[in-house]
């Protein structure tokens, strides 16, 4: 069963945000994940103000997010994360295809 990493994020340093995304980008790829969303257009529809920029990543399973997250490839970029970003992030379980 797929599992989903969502992100809400704000940018705390443009160049080291972009060096996280690559360094992030690789690991999530090698770990099996996918981009859904990557900070395109939001528009609020219900509810309290407008987001932070949204990513969703979409892994084959939580298994498989979670050991991407506690990987050591990761650890790498989340060394530059608390400089480059505010995050607020969490894991999801999809449901089975019918």
């Amino acid at each position: 069963m797929p599992a989903y990493v969502i992100s809400e994020v704000e940018a705390r340093d443009q160049a080291t945000m972009e060096a996280y995304r690559e360094l992030a980008a690789a690991t999530i790829a090698q770990y099996g994940g996918r981009y859904l969303v990557r900070g395109g257009a939001t528009e609020v529809v219900e509810g309290g103000p407008r987001p932070k920029t949204i990513i969703i990543v979409e892994f084959p399973s939580m298994a498989r997010a979670q050991e991407w997250y506690a990987s050591a490839e990761y650890a790498e970029a989340l060394k530059l994360r608390q400089a480059a970003l505010e995050r607020r992030l969490m894991f999801v379980e999809g449901v089975v295809p019918v």
